[in-house]
């Protein structure tokens, strides 16, 4: 089979996910809303687009990130700590004491205070 083959299907198979995704927002979607709103699923939004949010979440989006990242390198190590021993344990307790490192200074700098 030629690879343009496989490629063609797949395309098929993405065009017709997508329309059909579609097709079921239409059927489900409740009615009487708006038709050109920009989010909100076409409910008219309770504040402005443009709104600005405070920039303690900048903060906690950053620690998100650093523990969703933790966990993006935790599940391919746990695979092959097995087989490599030792030496990726401790590579993976060099990565978590620089994770606990910027958790601390987070923390110190007032990152989670919230008064």
């Amino acid at each position: 089979m030629a690879p343009w083959i496989a490629v063609a299907g797949l395309m098929a198979v993405l065009v017709l996910g997508v329309l059909g995704i579609h097709l079921v927002s239409l059927v489900v979607r409740p009615r009487g809303t708006l038709v050109a709103s920009p989010y909100l699923s076409g409910a008219r939004p309770r504040e402005h687009a443009l709104s600005r949010y405070h920039v303690r979440w900048y903060a906690v989006t950053l620690v998100f990130l650093a523990f969703d990242m933790e966990m993006v390198f935790m599940y391919p190590w746990a695979l092959v700590v097995a087989v490599v021993g030792a030496t990726a344990l401790v590579e993976m307790f060099v990565f978590l004491g620089l994770l606990m490192a910027g958790v601390v200074y987070a923390w110190r700098e007032g990152a989670f205070r919230w008064a």
